[in-house]
């Protein structure tokens, strides 16, 4: 694959780069730079993609280890300002009971449940892009449909 075709898949796929950054990041201003990083990642590491028709998982595979890496990072440290910051926003947002369901996931599954039913990958496909076994990414789907479906009617009676 060449550098062009690369900037052509990465314009292609901007709406899937930010939907899977924005599952694992809750601020935009990191799903940005995960999403900066990974396409310079992706370019400067191109040399190692083995058959183009891959290139679309390998860009968003690298771009889920960036968002790992961002939030490995920011573990170590938050200011009781962001803290209070982060809150405010929350409160102020108005989402929709199934949005607000998605995000009460763990990460693990929320990842499997925006590949899946969102972005459209197929089980195997998602099962490659996360490196786990597909019965693994169904348990998860399964457990997110569960758990969706319980916190919906909670909210609902």
């Amino acid at each position: 694959m060449k550098k062009e075709q690369l900037g052509e898949l990465i314009l292609a796929s901007e709406d899937t780069l930010y939907h899977v950054a924005k599952t694992l990041l809750l601020s935009d201003a990191d799903c940005k730079d995960a999403i900066q990083e990974a396409i310079v990642k992706a370019f400067s590491s191109l040399h190692t993609l083995r058959q183009d028709s891959y290139a679309k998982t390998w860009l968003v595979r690298i771009l889920i280890n960036e968002c790992y890496t961002l939030i490995r990072r920011q573990k170590r440290t938050v200011s009781l300002e962001e803290y209070q910051c982060q809150e405010v926003l929350r409160e102020a947002t108005d989402y929709s009971d199934l949005y607000e369901a998605v995000l009460q996931l763990p990460a693990d599954t929320r990842i499997c449940v925006i590949l899946y039913y969102l972005e459209g990958y197929s089980i195997k496909e998602t099962a490659k892009l996360l490196g786990i076994t597909e019965s693994a990414v169904k348990n998860r789907l399964a457990r997110a449909r569960t758990k969706m479906r319980r916190e919906l009617e909670q909210a609902a009676t």
